[in-house]
């Protein structure tokens, strides 16, 4: 049975919005909502946060292990080696790679991603290769084989930085699959990550109407935001930043 660990790269630094993941959304730290919601998937055994060794990511540590969770810290702008000696420790078979920005990831898109993973045995599957859910439910699956190869090849800046470019960056090395959106959920229009003061007042404005204990499914969120032009209105004008930026 292959070990399956969530690594959630956690860091205070932020272009846009310094500090963002302990960011209080209805009475939590963004990080909390994302581990907890992470958590809830059937299929993982493990989360884990991977931090950076720099001084001002250490109230990430303390608060993961506040809530008994793994804390690991490791280089802060090679975050590919931060993932692959985090899965070391962890003795991960099978990484899911979600960033801490994310609190509303949902832990059926996650199984889902994971099912589709082994089904198909491939390297890598992902709901984010082309973007048919809302920003914020990306979901990344890949092997401990092929992080430990992506560890020893990987030479860009923004394979080191961004962790899985060099899997859909070399679709002829590694097998792929893609996991898209069905439904009402197939809103790539909808932002739900949190990189801006708006973005952080749509998330809080979520949970004011939907309950501070995050068990909500996407769906309700998808129909929420739909039914308050109020709501879709807060953060429409944020623009996505590319990779390498």
């Amino acid at each position: 049975m292959s070990r399956v660990v969530a690594i959630v790269q956690a860091r205070m630094g932020s272009t846009r919005l310094p500090g963002k993941v302990m960011a209080d959304i209805a009475g939590k730290p963004m990080l909390q909502h994302v581990v907890e919601r992470l958590a809830r998937a059937a299929r993982i055994d493990e989360v884990v946060v991977a931090t950076s060794i720099d001084p001002q990511d250490e109230p990430i540590l303390d608060a993961v292990g506040r809530l008994g969770f793994r804390g690991v810290a490791g280089s802060e702008s090679d975050v590919l080696d931060r993932y692959y000696h985090a899965a070391q420790i962890a003795q991960a078979d099978v990484i899911v790679r979600v960033t801490s920005d994310c609190p509303l990831v949902e832990p059926t898109i996650v199984d889902k991603t994971l099912d589709l993973f082994f089904a198909e045995q491939v390297d890598y599957a992902a709901n984010c290769i082309q973007q048919t859910y809302p920003r914020g439910i990306e979901t990344e699956v890949f092997s401990a084989a092929s992080l430990t190869d992506a560890h020893r090849t990987a030479t860009l800046p923004l394979e080191r930085e961004h962790v899985t470019p060099h899997f859909y960056l070399n679709p002829d090395e590694y097998r792929l699959v893609f996991l898209a959106a069905q439904g009402e959920l197939r809103r790539p229009d909808l932002r739900l990550c949190v990189d801006t003061e708006d973005d952080l007042a749509l998330i809080r404005a979520i949970f004011e109407r939907l309950g501070p204990d995050n068990r909500f499914p996407l769906i309700d969120v998808v129909r929420l935001v739909d039914s308050d032009a109020g709501l879709r209105a807060m953060n429409a004008h944020i623009q996505q930043k590319k990779l390498g930026e």
